[in-house]
């Protein structure tokens, strides 16, 4: 692969963001992901999802702000090295070297981590039979909300996630309950009390212990968490919101700062190796929010940053955009 000035790790929000951003700066950019399509969890976990914290947006389907994120992140011509992980990283005279899990090398002046929650595997309820439903019956994410129409369907889970399915496919299912082990909850509060008024049935304090069914499933063991009594409970699809297990994986061996799994930056979001920066949910700092929101303005904080790394004579703030009468062409590669 040809030398770029930034290479980005990550194809979701923040890294598609900074990819538009460094290509507005005119510099060559390059994004990495291990997924074989760009748009991060936006696309990969709940694409028919809305998303509510977007300025400029009321509500707006998580594949719809994907497929716009994407027109825009690539907009300036970067190269793409999707279905590869970045692996090794080795300093080299003109920045450094990233070889992938599959042998790629990748040359780049600076480099910026945009890996969100790195890779990352749904929690599982773990129960019998789960892999023989999983696809038939049991799903850890919604990619498509025909496929719930007019079923019975239940949501495992008490945070985010579970409150806003359990909303979303209100207008799509038939018979719907929401299945969680305690009184507790970790979703907004908005969305906890449109769901207690909505026809959703609360199944509160119990946990499923067993899949029934034959090729298909058609049914549930719930078991009490305090008393231990069982009932029997129908329902077509199990959508099991319960969380995900994540690792930034190989990156973890780069020599960079890790903090519970997130990769620690200064007030620039550069790491303690000199023109590596990190930014959206993989990076750490005092104050952090876990937004798509303040990732995006991170990611162009480090992309302004980097460029004075690479040209010392370039401007840190490049000024307005609807002041350029023109924007700049594509980058060459």
């Amino acid at each position: 692969m040809n030398l770029v000035d930034v290479t980005v790790i990550g194809g979701g929000p923040c890294g598609l963001f900074a990819s538009f951003y460094a290509g507005l700066r005119g510099m060559s950019v390059r994004i990495v992901d291990s997924l074989p399509e760009l748009g991060g969890q936006l696309t990969a976990l709940y694409p028919e999802k809305y998303v509510y914290d977007m300025p400029g947006f009321p509500k707006v389907l998580a594949k719809d702000l994907a497929r716009d994120l994407i027109a825009q992140g690539v907009q300036f011509g970067p190269e793409l090295a999707l279905e590869e992980t970045a692996q090794v990283l080795e300093k080299t005279e003109d920045g450094y070297l990233i070889t992938t899990t599959k042998g790629t090398q990748l040359p780049t002046r600076t480099i910026i981590i945009a890996a969100g929650a790195g890779a990352f595997q749904p929690t599982k309820i773990g129960v019998p039979r789960e892999e023989e439903f999983h696809g038939s019956g049991i799903h850890y994410g919604v990619r498509d909300k025909s496929v719930f129409q007019n079923k019975r369907v239940a949501i495992v889970g008490g945070g985010d996630s579970a409150f806003d399915w359990a909303l979303n496919l209100l207008d799509v299912a038939g018979d719907m309950s929401l299945i969680h082990r305690r009184d507790v909850f970790k979703a907004h509060e908005d969305s906890i009390e449109k769901v207690k008024d909505s026809r959703v049935d609360m199944k509160i304090w119990y946990a499923i212990k067993e899949l029934h069914g034959d090729g298909k499933l058609t049914g549930v063991t719930l078991e009490h968490t305090q008393t231990k009594e069982t009932l029997h409970h129908e329902c077509d699809e199990v959508i099991v919101n319960i969380g995900f297990k994540s690792s930034i994986g190989p990156i973890k061996e780069w020599g960079l700062e890790i903090e519970k799994n997130q990769i620690k930056v200064d007030q620039f979001f550069e790491t303690n190796l000199p023109g590596i920066f990190a930014v959206g949910d993989v990076c750490a700092f005092p104050g952090k929010l876990k937004l798509i929101a303040t990732g995006v303005g991170e990611a162009a904080t480090a992309v302004c940053i980097a460029k004075t790394r690479i040209d010392p004579s370039a401007k840190l703030f490049p000024g307005h955009s609807s002041d350029m009468e023109t924007p700049p062409a594509p980058a060459a590669v």
